[in-house]
């Protein structure tokens, strides 16, 4: 059962949805309830509601739901928004490193940036509770709501960092001298975030040590360690700062301290046994479409939405044209978002991600209340991890599918492992991490070639590096992961140009991709709704005779191609800080970069 996601009405009223709504209401509001901070946090079950409410900003329609899901990590090296070529369109300036203040989709008073501050005031707020009122020591159910707590606002700020550099700190509740405050340095935030992270890990079970971590809906130890990791690389890691792309200069959170901690994080969840790869990539999908919430298994963590609540297949599952016997939300449904067509040919022909990372059909037109497979376009693929024709239930709402949004999952555990292993130990001690992805990827007979001599032949520190890059691309294309891995790396203008150019190759087949075919064949296979293709693999040039139909295979354009990104998106890593909140500010937060 879903989590239902409750707010007491205390923490209803403290909410903040922007600095100035906070100075004009918030401080002269009285809680309309008659229950005290003391009685809320010094229960369980009211401090529950409490800290359950950390999450309701989340569902709203202008935050993760409606916005940042959508629209932040979109246009990568492996991933674009399908529209991204309109030129009048504020979606598309969010994601081709464009976006300006005033954009349409971004610039209302609760917008994501609102919602994230009034999550993080929600969590302010039960953290003081709970170590005022409710003595939160490890193996109590108040210590692991406070150990939850302290890793909602984590993700909270964690995500602001990525969509905005320095942002205000604002680790206790509001009040009258604090409503107006400038950004702080990230890496303020994020050793907080590290610290806050320790404190967790020691107050939250691993996953099915409690009824509470029994589901991926609720933090747990794996979770935390695994988002600590996280933030350790990233707070390490490369990005743009007004002075230029670099490291953080703050020796504490230097490479040397970072990797190590990093590494003994990944090391703590693995070596505990308490999450792991499902056997196949396929499975681990339709799973997730079918929404097995069941904990230690490969997804660490979920944003949960309510039936009603949640876009992610409205947005990003193959494309349904209409109404029909898989999904009854309305007509155009998913495919806002695809992988670049390079994408699959990039990937090796034996690879099993492949096709269910990347889809060249959509469902067409009902008739008599039945779709089958049509072929799409060209330059328009799907991301096939997220297919209504995977879940148990037919969506009904005409808006919200209700399908959580996987915030973390134990196969990123695996390559930060690697990665953090090759840094601080050398590549022998990264190539266990690697080969387990890549034998998933690989069926037995493939393995001595596609993993043994493929991973063995990784002797230099560089060289597993970037086999480790190209690992998290053919792991994590669709998932909006790609963007902040790029950053860090200081890889995210290199690796675009090079997806530019890949795309010209491919459309001119030249280069990289001179032996992609330009005419797919299909037919029906004998359920007359899913496609056979003949002609989407590199080299099948041979008509394939009767029964098939032909189609050319070319649609690619320059000025598509062009429309990966407009501005330099090492120039571009971060969204502006919008209008409302900076006209709300009292002159105390001000855009960086240009904007």
């Amino acid at each position: 059962m879903k989590i239902s996601i409750k707010i007491s009405l205390v923490l209803m009223s403290f909410a903040v949805l922007s600095c100035k709504q906070l100075g004009e209401e918030l401080l002269t509001v009285e809680a309309p309830s008659s229950y005290s901070e003391a009685t809320i946090f010094s229960n369980p079950d009211l401090a529950k509601g409490a800290v359950d409410g950390i999450k309701v900003p989340m569902a709203e329609t202008n935050s993760y739901r409606g916005r940042w899901i959508p629209f932040y990590g979109m246009n990568t090296d492996t991933e674009w928004l399908n529209s991204s070529e309109s030129t009048s369109n504020d979606n598309a300036d969010l994601v081709v490193y464009d976006a300006k203040p005033n954009n349409s989709q971004m610039n209302t008073t609760n917008n994501v940036w609102a919602m994230m501050y009034s999550g993080i005031e929600r969590a302010n707020l039960c953290i003081r509770g709970l170590r005022t009122y409710g003595n939160p020591t490890p193996g109590s159910d108040l210590g692991y709501l406070l150990g939850e707590a302290l890793t909602l606002r984590a993700i909270y700020y964690s995500d602001l960092v990525k969509g905005w550099g320095d942002v205000p700190a604002r680790f206790e509740p509001i009040n009258t001298e604090t409503v107006y405050v400038p950004k702080s340095s990230r890496d303020v935030i994020y050793k907080q975030l590290l610290a806050d992270l320790a404190e967790a890990e020691t107050l939250v079970p691993w996953p099915n040590g409690s009824a509470a971590t029994s589901s991926v809906e609720r933090i747990n130890k794996a979770f935390v360690k695994g988002l600590k990791a996280r933030v350790a690389l990233a707070a390490s890691g490369y990005s743009q700062y007004p002075d230029g792309i670099r490291r953080s200069n703050d020796p504490e959170l230097s490479v040397a301290k970072m990797y190590p901690l990093a590494l003994k994080e990944c090391r703590d969840i693995i070596n505990s046994g308490t999450a792991k790869l499902e056997p196949t990539f396929e499975g681990f999908w339709k799973k997730y479409n079918q929404e097995i919430l069941t904990a230690g298994n490969e997804s660490l963590w979920e944003i949960p939405f309510a039936a009603g609540r949640g876009r992610v297949l409205f947005t990003f599952a193959v494309n349904h044209a209409t109404n029909d016997q898989y999904q009854q939300m309305g007509s155009n449904r998913g495919g806002q978002g695809g992988p670049l067509p390079s994408v699959f040919y990039d990937f090796d022909l034996s690879d099993t991600r492949r096709n269910v990372t990347c889809v060249p059909y959509k469902w067409g037109n009902a008739v008599a209340g039945r779709a089958k497979q049509e072929v799409g376009a060209f330059n328009r693929w799907y991301f096939g991890k997220y297919r209504f024709e995977w879940m148990n239930r037919l969506v009904t709402s005409t808006n919200d599918d209700g399908v959580n949004k996987i915030y973390m999952r134990y196969a990123e555990i695996l390559l930060m492992a690697a990665e953090a292993a090759n840094e601080v130990e050398g590549p022998a001690a990264a190539a266990p991490y690697l080969k387990l992805i890549r034998n998933r990827a690989f069926a037995a007979a493939d393995r001595p070639v596609k993993v043994e001599n493929y991973v063995n032949a990784l002797t230099s520190k560089q060289a597993m590096f970037n086999a480790i890059v190209d690992e998290h691309k053919f792991e994590f294309t669709g998932e909006m992961e790609r963007k902040q891995a790029l950053i860090r790396w200081n890889l995210l203008g290199a690796n675009m140009a090079d997806a530019k150019a890949r795309l010209t190759e491919l459309k001119n087949r030249t280069g990289r991709y001179e032996n992609v075919p330009s005419t797919l064949y299909y037919k029906y296979a004998p359920d007359n709704e899913t496609l056979i293709f003949y002609g989407l693999n590199r080299g099948e040039f041979t008509d394939p005779g009767a029964g098939w139909t032909a189609v050319d295979w070319t649609s690619l354009s320059d000025s598509k191609i062009a429309s990966l990104y407009r501005k330099d998106p090492d120039t571009r890593q971060f969204w502006p800080i919008w209008q409302v909140f900076l006209d709300a500010s009292n002159n105390t937060l001000t855009n960086d970069y240009g904007y």
